[in-house]
């Protein structure tokens, strides 16, 4: 069973949260929440927010375990820039590029075993063949 968790417009450069998300692909999200809590950039807290919503929805819409919860994927992709000009010398501007991101987080879980019902009395258990008693098996060891 897949998760899939997204946090849009946010207001951070796409190149500086890849350095913290490409940390923590593969791992387990307990683990992947330790680093994250320990790691001094503004890119970790906004990508754990969007793990714990991923945490979250896979308990409470999926019912599964957080603790066998692994991220398949961390994914920071480019949103819409705001531009802005600043004036410079000589009548000119200067362009200002204020880059924002969407982060998108994939965790995989194996989903809880159901109970299986008992089996019916109508369905007999196959019985297995032996080779010798095949009558093409008779004629080959005879």
């Amino acid at each position: 069973m897949e998760v899939k968790s997204t946090s849009k417009y946010v207001r951070l450069s796409p190149k500086k949260a890849r350095d913290v998300a490409r940390e923590i692909q593969g791992l387990p999200v307990s683990s992947a929440l330790d680093i994250l809590t320990f790691t001094p950039k503004k890119a970790a807290q906004l990508i754990g927010k969007t793990l714990k919503t991923a945490i979250a929805d896979a308990e409470n819409n999926f019912s599964l375990d957080a603790g066998t919860l692994v991220i398949k994927e961390a994914v920071i992709g480019a949103a819409p820039m705001l531009r802005r000009f600043k004036p410079r010398a000589k009548g000119s501007a200067g362009p200002i590029i204020r880059r924002s991101s969407h982060i998108s987080i994939t965790l995989t879980g194996s989903a809880p075993e159901k109970k299986k019902k008992a089996a019916r009395k109508a369905a007999a258990p196959k019985s297995e063949e032996t080779p010798a008693a095949t009558p093409a098996a008779a004629e080959t060891q005879a």
